[in-house]
């Protein structure tokens, strides 16, 4: 798979698509460092011996939780 489309075709809030090709690359840099850590963190969850199913749930309400600073500044 190209790299401008590892992980997704990203889309703006109109519906464009970023095609940026420096902005393609970080954001695809950034997932690949998430989840690196997410697996990372999965696995000493699973060594310390807490159950997949809870990591997995806690791992969801982290991005669940997620906040969006520029919402409303228009």
């Amino acid at each position: 798979m190209t790299d401008e489309k590892r992980w997704a075709v990203f889309l703006r809030d109109d519906g464009s698509v970023v095609s940026c090709t420096e902005k393609v690359k970080v954001m695809n840099e950034n997932l690949d460092e998430i989840v690196q850590m997410m697996q990372d963190a999965f696995e000493d969850g699973l060594l310390m011996e807490v159950a997949p199913t809870q990591m997995r749930e806690v791992l969801h309400r982290m991005v669940d939780a997620l906040e969006n600073p520029w919402a409303g500044k228009d």
